[in-house]
């Protein structure tokens, strides 16, 4: 098993380099806080944003990609420290305490609770102030250089997609780090069955821990399975779109037992509209039957929620009144960053010139929005920072 993984070039791109998700915003603050000069941290972010950063490779340790200037191509590298082998012992011993942890991770998330419990156990995760080591083949002495930094910038994109490459730099690959906490797992259970360290393992099997073992059930569902069980598709719907209902229902029912088990979020309580364009997101194949029962175009719908959920769906469809400080502190951070802005306000949106809003949603994030023919359609995920919503 190779332990280095190569990431393609990013292309020529608008987008920020702060990241989406606080473990890539701690990191970008830990290169920016070593920086001693602005300068270089400007022309780092032109460059991320440029696409001259080659493909990036992770490695225990180390990050590397070459960097193209316009009077030459460099090669730039990161070191970080690696996690001692005591290190990855108390680590496991973290996400054994709740293995709602390790579920996070494989879904994409790095849990705050996680991090603060493995830095009190002496882990620290995420780097600080002087724990990135880069260098590069240019001839300036300022670290970061431009070249690094634009390499940082661009992992914090990696970071914000998957969390397993923090700890892939930490030492770990994901395939080494899933198979270790199995084992670790297993081994707590001989000694101490019925504890935390069950649960670790159910959650990478795919089943709830304190619960008796399911039956077993089948890879897919059949129609004549369905025949057998007496379930007739409703109307003139096929089997095959049946199938998709069932495992739905499913999914729907497992989002709600693991609320139950480890305190996540429950599914939202959706109107038909809102679940049909739900449906139609997860399930292309249903968005024709779909369509004609609600007798709508649902692709706006889906746009808006392929990008924010229910609450993109939400501010897609309705307004409603915020906070006035909320919209003047927005209103005010925007003109700070460029105060020829032409800014306008109504309700929970902000109008930005003429064809570019941000709509506010309950949860506190802005949605990006353009006009396209006279029309607002949705133009990219949310952020709680009106100032680093990608277009």
């Amino acid at each position: 098993m190779t332990e280095a993984q190569g990431f393609p070039a990013f292309p020529a791109q608008h987008r920020s380099t702060r990241g989406r998700s606080w473990w890539a915003r701690a990191w970008v603050q830990a290169m920016e806080d070593t920086s001693l000069d602005n300068g270089q941290l400007k022309k780092g972010r032109r460059y991320a944003n440029s696409g001259q950063v080659g493909t990036i490779t992770v490695s225990p340790g180390r990050i590397a990609a070459t960097v193209d200037a316009p009077e030459d191509t460099y090669e730039s590298v990161v070191h970080v420290d690696q996690l001692s082998d005591d290190d990855w012992r108390r680590f496991h011993e973290q996400v054994a305490a709740r293995a709602g942890h390790i579920a996070a991770l494989l879904d994409g998330e790095m849990p705050h609770k996680l991090v603060e419990a493995a830095s009190d156990a002496g882990v620290t995760l995420l780097p600080g102030i002087g724990d990135l080591d880069p260098s590069c083949t240019c001839d300036a002495w300022e670290l970061p250089c431009q070249h690094a930094a634009a390499l940082c910038y661009q992992v914090a994109w990696l970071l914000d997609a998957d969390p397993f490459v923090l700890l892939l730099l930490r030492g770990r690959t994901r395939e080494a780090l899933l198979d270790e906490l199995q084992a670790s797992s297993a081994q707590r259970a001989e000694v101490q069955p019925g504890e935390a360290g069950v649960a670790v393992a159910d959650v990478l099997a795919g089943t709830p821990g304190d619960l008796p073992e399911p039956p077993e059930l089948p890879a897919r569902v059949a129609p004549d399975d369905l025949a057998v069980a007496g379930i007739e598709p409703p109307g003139d719907l096929g089997p095959q779109v049946l199938q998709l209902l069932v495992l739905d229902a499913a999914r729907r029912a497992r989002s709600i037992l693991n609320a139950l088990l480890h305190g996540t979020a429950e599914p939202q309580q959706l109107d038909d509209w809102q679940d049909a364009v739900r449906l139609a997101t997860d399930f292309p194949q249903l968005v024709t039957p779909l369509t004609e029962s609600i007798g709508r175009d649902l692709a706006p719908g889906v746009q808006a929620w392929q990008y924010g959920g229910a609450p993109g769906l939400d501010v897609l469809e309705h307004t409603w009144t915020p906070d006035p400080a909320e919209l003047n502190r927005a209103r005010t951070e925007l003109l700070a960053a460029d105060d020829d802005l032409t800014i306008s306000t109504s309700a929970n949106q902000l109008t930005l010139g003429a064809d570019t809003q941000l709509r506010l949603d309950r949860n506190g994030r802005w949605h990006p929005y353009r006009l396209a023919d006279e029309v607002w359609i949705p133009a990219g995920p949310p952020s709680k920072d009106p100032l680093v919503v990608e277009w």
